[in-house]
């Protein structure tokens, strides 16, 4: 099973934002064909985003996002990861570590200083951006 980490943005995408990139990974991640994981790291940035005003959540829709986002991903608990080439956003090598950390196959990203990653460092995953990664998901229709 194709295993995914996705970013705070690639979450809103998907929850919130309903971005046609991201509903194949959504569709996915509701049918259990891949397997989303998170740490509590992650879950914080998360929470911390979800109250950010230019999203104009209410309390209930806050509430609700991020309890549909936890109860559909597996969360990791913390621990070491191995090498790994830095990120120049401090704020994002929490995903690299995470996708490492799981084992990840794709770490989905729209994140510039991630994606500028690819390609200059071997890593045990891909970092892509969501129309790359939903071009990936296994076939809805395959048995």
């Amino acid at each position: 099973m194709l295993r995914l980490v996705l970013d705070t943005n690639v979450v809103l995408d998907l929850f919130h934002w309903a971005n046609i990139d991201a509903v194949p990974i959504m569709a996915a991640l509701e049918d259990g064909r891949i397997e989303c994981f998170a740490d509590e790291r992650t879950l914080d940035e998360l929470q911390r985003v979800l109250t950010y005003p230019q999203l104009k959540m209410t309390p209930a829709m806050i509430t609700e996002r991020y309890a549909r986002y936890s109860s559909l991903v597996k969360c990791v608990p913390a621990g070491e990861a191995p090498p790994l080439p830095r990120c120049k956003d401090r704020d994002d090598q929490k995903f690299l570590e995470l996708a490492a950390r799981c084992e990840a196959n794709i770490l989905v990203s729209k994140d510039k200083e991630l994606l500028r990653l690819r390609g200059r460092t071997t890593l045990a995953f891909q970092i892509l951006k969501p129309a790359a990664a939903s071009a990936l998901l296994p076939d809805p229709h395959a048995t």
